[in-house]
């Protein structure tokens, strides 16, 4: 398995652009950006060609999610958004070329029930899913704690294997991350169990903190060894907040490696 470090929370101290060098530099494998769509696709494209990394991750456009809103995956009054949103990335994604995208599956929308959500989300990913299969780049869904985001519809593996029983769809994967399941005192190893086969993207970070591995109070030993146990090969994401700077952080980094 290798490590990616996730440039929307590390390397923070420098100008986008320049993390993916600095990721190069500190010795890890590839980069993921939570929303790069700041940044013009070949400029993007030519910066992680320069340093000789890959793009192993980008999110679909969430509209007002990061600023407490519901987001668009699951709104059905918000679809042209969407749909939108999709051909933005479908675009951005034919340059850069991640080997995932990540649709966050958002907030429960006001006047909305559960179902109704459910379904509009449902079908989003399905369409999803079909759209950049075409690219040969996976789609995934994560569960976020509700703690540090409130009201978040897919919280849990359970919630997550659900779901993509629902979507049905081969190109449709979850995005499982250790700190969002900690942070709700949930069984990590367990989850990947459940999601065992399923699994398309690993996140980290420790808990409580959010910090790097050796901050806090996980077991990394046990859960990488739960992983290679599950069949899971792909990417580590390095998604954690480093406190510091981010080069005093990587102590963990040699010995994953």
């Amino acid at each position: 398995m290798k490590i990616s470090a996730n440039l929307s929370m590390l390397f923070t101290e420098l100008p986008l652009l320049e993390r993916v060098q600095a990721a190069a530099a500190a010795g890890f494998d590839g980069v993921e950006i939570q929303f790069p769509y700041e940044l013009p696709a070949q400029q993007l494209s030519d910066a992680l060609v320069q340093a000789g990394l890959p793009l192993v991750l980008i999110n679909l456009p969430a509209g007002d999610l990061m600023r407490g809103g519901a987001g668009l995956a699951a709104v059905p009054s918000r679809q042209a958004e969407f749909t939108a949103a999709l051909e933005q990335a479908l675009a951005y994604a034919a340059t850069v070329r991640p080997a995932c995208v990540n649709v966050l599956a958002g907030r429960l929308g006001e006047g909305l029930s559960r179902d109704q959500a459910m379904a509009t989300l449902v079908a989003n990913l399905r369409a999803t899913a079909e759209a950049f299969e075409v690219l040969g780049i996976r789609v995934l869904c994560e569960a976020i704690n509700s703690l540090d985001m409130p009201g978040f519809l897919i919280n849990t593996p359970e919630q997550l294997e659900s779901l993509l029983r629902e979507v049905d769809h081969p190109n449709c994967f979850a995005q499982l991350d250790a700190y969002h399941m900690a942070r709700q005192g949930l069984d990590i190893q367990a989850g990947i169990r459940l999601l065992a086969g399923s699994i398309g993207h690993f996140q980290f970070a420790d808990c409580p903190g959010r910090g790097e591995p050796g901050s806090g109070e996980l077991n990394f030993d046990a859960l990488l060894s739960e992983l290679r146990y599950s069949g899971y090969r792909e990417w580590l994401g390095a998604e954690y907040n480093p406190g510091r700077s981010t080069i005093a952080s990587l102590g963990w980094l040699a010995r994953w490696r």
